[in-house]
């Protein structure tokens, strides 16, 4: 998994900075970032506030737990329906 460089906080605070009026070139040059970069940030973060961002993330970390633990109980249902049937 890739690295990231950016906290949450840091990319919302260089979106502000741009709906200020500043150039997308000078920020993009200033933080070493492109300005397809600065766009993807734009429209995954654009007009969020730092408290949620933090609350994205943590849904998110929510509903990957929830997948890791639907896709355990789905296999141990398919192994129990395995061992019902006979086939070993």
């Amino acid at each position: 998994m890739k690295r990231k460089r950016f906290s949450e906080e840091q990319i919302i605070e260089i979106l502000r900075l741009h709906q200020a009026g500043a150039k997308p070139a000078d920020l993009c040059r200033q933080h070493g970032i492109s300005e397809a970069t600065l766009y993807n940030w734009r429209s995954r973060y654009g007009g969020m506030q730092v408290s949620d961002a933090k609350r994205l993330r943590s849904l998110e970390d929510e509903n990957r737990k929830l997948k890791k633990l639907l896709a355990e109980a789905m296999l141990d249902n398919a192994a129990l329906k395995d061992i019902a049937s006979g086939k070993f």
